[in-house]
């Protein structure tokens, strides 16, 4: 199986949220605790590492590490034989697939991962909480772009104890989803500042061709 382009910028992309004339449901005391905690546990993850398992619309499946540094810094690594590397180094998110030989750039700010990497994380800002659902020992938490620019939606699901995000799920506007889930997150320190530094594989290709 093969990661296109297209399935990363799904994963990536803000593409959760619809223009709407329909007011913001109000939430429940109970369904705002849960999202107040979950704003504070998001706050608190400053530093961390762990695997990741990403499902695309077709249902392919593919995994990788992950490295998180707030603010605004974080690496996707998949496995062989994909030759992707998704790196957030607080400006842009890059997309470098070394087999493809391609290089391409989005704004942080237009990406799902602002929210996690923000230097204060808003679940109020920019998005429109539209409820909450609660499966057994965890929940999750169902978003819209508050500013009604783009179409779909973007659910973060935690479990409740201990408080942790397990995963989080972007659907287009035709309804088509990309799930991350995540494995093994654990906090770290000392995260060498080379992850979240990203690299051209066409530079690097013709540097080596040079020798």
């Amino acid at each position: 199986m093969y990661l296109t382009r297209r399935t990363i910028t799904l994963a990536l992309a803000a593409a959760a949220i619809a223009p709407s004339a329909l007011a913001q449901p109000a939430l429940s005391a109970d369904d705002q605790a849960l999202v107040d905690r979950a704003t504070a546990y998001l706050q608190g993850l400053e530093e961390a590492r762990g695997r990741f398992v990403q499902t695309d619309a077709r249902g392919q499946i593919s995994q990788g590490t992950f490295f998180m540094k707030r603010p605004g810094k974080a690496r996707f690594e998949y496995d062989a034989p994909s030759g992707l590397v998704v790196v957030s180094d607080g400006a842009a998110v890059t997309v470098a697939d070394s087999r493809l030989m391609t290089f391409n750039r989005y704004p942080l700010g237009a990406t799902p991962l602002s929210l996690f990497l923000a230097k204060t994380i808003r679940l109020d800002k920019g998005v429109a909480i539209t409820g909450v659902e609660r499966q057994g020992a965890s929940f999750t938490i169902l978003a819209r772009d508050g500013h009604k620019k783009t179409a779909g939606q973007l659910a973060l699901t935690f479990t409740e104890n201990p408080l942790q995000l397990t995963n989080w799920a972007v659907t287009d506007a035709q309804a088509r989803t990309t799930r991350i889930r995540l494995i093994g997150l654990e906090r770290t320190t000392g995260l060498d500042k080379a992850l979240f530094t990203p690299k051209d594989p066409r530079r690097q290709a013709a540097a080596r061709a040079a020798m």
